[in-house]
């Protein structure tokens, strides 16, 4: 199993619709093969600042998710980013 975190950052006054898209992805990312599991966090003290923790069977099936995202919704959801979005692929950490 894998850990993807992602960060975004919202244009400025995009806060609300950046989530609300975020949290409209759940359908899709939950029914992609290998998800397990998808969550979207706002900081309590940083507006325009959100996280996804998702986690996969492989980081394949959720490079797998993203390309097989239809470009132009994600093309539409473009002026909600102040910036690209970040993040990386973690696994968890045993003794």
């Amino acid at each position: 199993m894998i850990v993807r975190i992602g960060e975004f950052q919202a244009a400025p006054g995009q806060a609300e619709a950046l989530k609300a898209f975020l949290l409209s992805l759940s359908d899709y990312i939950c029914n992609s093969p290998g998800c397990l599991s998808y969550e979207v966090l706002c900081p309590v003290d940083e507006a325009g600042r959100l996280m996804v923790i998702e986690r996969w069977e492989s980081a394949e099936q959720h490079r797998a998710s993203v390309q097989a995202y239809p470009k132009d919704k994600m093309q539409a959801a473009m002026s909600l980013f102040a910036a690209p979005p970040s993040g990386g692929y973690y696994s968890l950490a045993q003794a």
